[in-house]
């Protein structure tokens, strides 16, 4: 038994306006982080220096990200999604033409805030039409945040390298994509969060009754160790995987960002088309296969090691991860007992916990053995998926 909201045609606007806040929030950090060197030179900063205020990121996203469900409730996930959008453009501008190291520190504590409470409320707006859309849309929006973190790096290089002053070219951005929030907030759905869910999908998707308190901590555990898992193999990627071909490889720097360049673009390409194998084999299929492939594709890099078997590892790692974070976030928004966006808040801030842990712990195991035995980490985060990813439900419809 559908509900009206199923029956009535395809939020189209509301979709669209979805993907472009992905897109934004992609956009406005990736742009930064080129010019992030100039950054440097500018306030005369050390390397700890310069690390230590971007750690104020994450931590800024870890003390705000809790908050996001009130916020939700409150406003309205598409009003926050914008909103915060908005807030956070001028954040990163304000990172970016920073005087001193305390208020670079600042501003981005408070991007990493506003970063946080967005990904939950675009999340949270995704799943909203992804409800009436009645089957899985979620995974292409991860893959357009995915364009919108290269397309901001490009932006950011071209800036770069046409010598664009460092104020103009972030103020330029965070006007425009500004305007993209503002003019996606007029088409987002109307009504609170809750209106358009379907009960009876939900109580069909769980045992009969109330879930006892128990039942439900240890059911938000197992998502938030699968979030977690996904973290340990996207950051992988994007923080080892140069340095791994580099040194344990010995390849030249050209070669060494190959890792990252695979592995995201697989990563892209498996979330773009997710959609429709989610559609197809359900959540927890695709999920629980993405963990076999992850194990299977770095178990074998890293037990043949060579540059094309270890490109070859990350892609793999990259198309099983690519639909695992999207399928934890609606399966935490469906979470029976829970208000509208406690889940995904929850889930969100174990996520960041990940992304917390994942850089220092492999670096300890790298410095203690190796970096290739560190790398194991990604092979152990593909077997707890495979293992756990029985949590997830079966299909958007539950």
């Amino acid at each position: 038994m559908t509900t009206a909201s199923q029956t009535s045609a395809p939020p189209r606007g509301a979709r669209a306006a979805v993907a472009a806040c992905f897109l934004t929030n992609a956009v406005l950090y990736a742009a930064l982080v080129p010019r992030l060197p100039e950054v440097k030179d500018r306030l005369d900063l050390t390397n700890a220096s310069l690390g230590a205020a971007l750690a104020a990121l994450p931590l800024g996203a870890l003390l705000a990200a809790l908050s996001s469900a009130a916020l939700i409730r409150r406003f309205g996930s598409g009003r926050v999604a914008s909103a915060g959008l908005v807030a956070l453009a001028a954040a990163i501008w304000a990172a970016g033409v920073a005087p001193s190291w305390a208020l670079l520190a600042g501003a981005l504590l408070v991007a990493g805030a506003l970063d946080a409470v967005v990904d939950v409320a675009q999340n949270a707006h995704g799943l909203r039409v992804q409800r009436r859309y009645g089957r899985s849309i979620l995974n292409t929006f991860h893959g357009v945040w995915s364009i919108g973190a290269v397309t901001g790096g490009l932006l950011g290089s071209a800036a770069a390298g046409l010598a664009v002053p460092l104020a103009v070219h972030l103020g330029v951005t965070a006007v425009v994509f500004a305007g993209v929030a503002l003019l996606a907030g007029r088409h987002m759905l109307p009504g609170p969060d809750d209106a358009d869910r379907d009960p009876a999908a939900d109580a069909a998707a769980q045992p009969a009754g109330p879930p006892a308190r128990r039942g439900l901590v240890l059911g938000v555990a197992a998502l938030g160790v699968l979030a977690a898992c996904g973290a340990f193999v996207e950051d992988a990627g994007s923080s080892w995987s140069a340095l791994y071909l580099r040194t344990e490889l010995d390849t030249g720097a050209a070669a060494a960002g190959l890792g990252f360049v695979t592995m995201s673009a697989a990563m892209t390409v498996g979330r773009l088309t997710g959609d429709r194998v989610v559609d197809r084999f359900g959540q927890r299929r695709v999920a629980r296969a993405g963990g076999a492939v992850i194990a299977a594709g770095m178990g074998l890099a890293l037990a043949l090691p060579s540059v094309p078997l270890t490109l070859v590892g990350f892609a793999l790692a990259g198309l099983g991860v690519a639909t695992l974070v999207p399928a934890v976030y609606a399966a935490a928004d469906a979470v029976p007992g829970l208000r509208p966006g406690t889940g995904l808040t929850v889930i969100n801030w174990l996520l960041r916990i990940g992304f917390l842990v994942s850089p220092p712990l492999v670096g300890l195991l790298a410095d203690a053995a190796s970096l290739r035995v560190a790398l194991l980490t990604v092979v152990v985060a593909g077997l707890v998926t495979l293992v756990l990813g029985r949590v997830l439900r079966r299909s958007v419809a539950g």
